[in-house]
């Protein structure tokens, strides 16, 4: 477990390294559906990445694509179907798309890792976690700057989330000049508690040494994604990494398992 200062969000109170379900464990074809979280928990995984868009009539539903095409033959856009269309489709021809409100009800003590994947879908997530007191076991994330901006101050500082884009390539590029992140003189990041990102973005090595100490001087965790093979996950662990998502669930549980990281069963499980 790397030392260093601590968010104080519940949502990252617990020991590191953390291991991430990544859409539930999408190797198994089934990914973001009712059955990839129930498979994800029974084998021990306590986060769960995911991702968000809405129904054509404001339902939140966990789903990667905007099209239902890839895992379910459906040309159709997400946002132009309602739930009810939705509750019928099945993911690889047997699994069910989840609702949000669902998942949170049905899955208690698990915390989410939230791709909000679209503009529209911003409200009614936010709606969700609000009506299910979710704020402490959710990290929102997202590809799209504005939309991450949009999300900080419609939530506020209660909710977690992880730099945007723009801010992982300031601060990638104040580990090169030595200069303290801008935010970080202000002593605050808006509620930013991680940076969530690959090993690389394209040829740029994004996760190195450098990267991972200077987040931790801020207070920062430091994610990887997505990682499905046993060497670069022990290399990111000598690394001090905080957290780790990935497809192959047995294969991230075997080596945090090996070097004593598996969390133990809570009891009654």
């Amino acid at each position: 477990m790397s030392a260093h200062r601590r968010s104080n969000y519940a949502y990252l109170d617990t020991p590191r390294p953390i291991a991430f379900a990544h859409r539930g464990g999408a190797a198994h074809g089934d990914e973001n559906s009712s059955t990839a979280l129930a498979r994800a928990v029974e084998a021990g995984y306590r986060y769960i990445e995911t991702d968000v868009h809405v129904s054509a009539d404001g339902v939140p539903v966990l789903f990667h694509d905007n099209t239902l095409h890839r895992l379910s033959g459906d040309d159709r856009e997400i946002s132009d179907v309602p739930w009810t269309d939705l509750a019928a489709i099945r993911v690889n021809g047997e699994a069910l798309i989840p609702r949000l409100d669902d998942v949170l009800t049905d899955f208690p003590d698990i915390r989410f890792n939230i791709d909000i994947k679209s503009d529209q879908a911003v409200h009614a997530t936010l709606a969700t976690l609000r009506t299910a007191d979710a704020f402490d076991r959710v990290l929102i994330g997202s590809f799209s700057d504005a939309r991450l901006a949009r999300v900080r101050r419609l939530a506020g500082p209660r909710l977690a989330t992880s730099m945007g884009p723009r801010e992982v390539a300031t601060f990638k590029a104040a580990t090169y000049t030595g200069r303290l992140w801008p935010r970080a003189r202000l002593g605050y990041t808006r509620g930013a508690v991680a940076l969530q990102v690959p090993i690389r973005y394209g040829p740029l090595r994004v996760v190195d040494k450098r990267f991972v100490a200077y987040a931790h001087r801020l207070g920062l965790d430091v994610h990887v994604w997505t990682v499905d093979d046993t060497a670069t996950i022990n290399a990111l662990l000598d690394l001090g990494v905080d957290g780790i998502m990935t497809d192959r669930l047995e294969v991230l549980r075997d080596v945090y398992a090996a070097r004593g990281h598996w969390p133990e069963p809570t009891p009654g499980r």
